[in-house]
């Protein structure tokens, strides 16, 4: 479902390169790879979906789907697969807690906005539909449609004081998309990842000021050189992104069971992932006059 912007994109490609035969259904709007088939159609309309019956597949990718309605509603179609779902999950399920690293077993949070993902997990635990779960924290890497390394890209190309909350000391944690990608192909190959859910991430956790200077230094700039405003976090949603583009809270979960399982690391490290993302995505594709209004009400707190 999906499969032509950034984790799907990036799914595609990895799947490709281990010779798997794909089908992708979306809306048409992106290119396509000339050597899959497309069919088109809005997931959640249930005449589009009509194209799916009868079909019989081996795996079904959902990296779109966003609540249990629109999974259960695209397996009615398919019928559950011969051998697995894949699904792309969130950390953004847990729950605030006061240890870290979380994982696979903490809390979850029962008003996330995130809460249908983990609502789609338990269905298909309870509907024994094979399946393997990620819940990745921040994604990041060439095509990232949501502004996390361009919002720090953008205030340090263009010279402009950079929005920190207080200190700059909290802990987050990004993994790279390529990572994720390579880590739901390579889950197709292990028998104990079915009904598995896994973390999945960068290995370490970066306070918000390291974040910031892994961002410079991949942007050719010298973090000396940083002006860095700092603003009272207390004023703002803890989970708010539109001011600040991440959470301000610790955000960091433990990979240790994708590790152990699927004999899975990470192949970039922060600033190399960051690099990556600077040179072969935001060099290309981004904004020249990005909007700064938004600093400007954190200047005030």
């Amino acid at each position: 479902m999906g499969g032509t912007r950034f984790v799907g994109k990036a799914l595609v490609s990895n799947l490709k390169s281990k010779g798997h035969q794909l089908t992708l259904f979306t809306r048409g709007r992106h290119t396509l790879p000339s050597d899959v088939e497309h069919l088109k159609g809005d997931r959640k309309n249930n005449e589009d979906l009509r194209c799916l019956d009868n079909r019989n597949f081996d795996v079904i990718v959902d990296s779109s789907g966003r609540n249990l309605d629109e999974t259960r509603l695209v397996l009615s179609h398919t019928g559950n697969p011969n051998h697995r779902f894949l699904y792309v999950s969130s950390a953004g399920v847990y729950a605030n807690s006061d240890t870290w690293p979380l994982d696979e077993m903490s809390p979850l949070d029962p008003v996330s906005r995130h809460v249908g993902k983990a609502d789609t997990e338990n269905w298909l635990i309870n509907e024994k539909i094979p399946f393997t779960s990620f819940r990745p924290t921040y994604i990041y890497g060439p095509g990232n449609y949501n502004p996390i390394e361009s919002w720090f890209f953008d205030r340090i190309t263009h010279d402009k004081p950079v929005p920190m909350p207080i200190k700059g000391d909290t802990i987050t944690q990004l993994g790279h998309v390529s990572d994720l990608a390579e880590a739901m192909t390579l889950s197709l190959e292990f028998s104990i990842a079915e009904n598995r859910i896994y973390n999945c991430s960068g290995k370490k956790g970066v306070t918000f000021l390291g974040l910031l200077k892994a961002a410079c230094i991949a942007a050719g700039k010298t973090p000396n050189h940083l002006d860095i405003k700092s603003f009272d976090p207390s004023l703002l949603d803890p989970k708010a992104r539109k001011v600040f583009p991440l959470r301000i809270g610790h955000f960091l979960t433990d990979i240790s069971r994708i590790e152990s399982d699927l004999d899975w690391k990470p192949k970039f490290d922060l600033i190399e992932g960051l690099s990556d993302s600077y040179n072969n995505d935001y060099l290309i594709n981004r904004n020249l006059s990005p909007d700064f209004n938004h600093d400007d009400i954190l200047d005030s707190f």
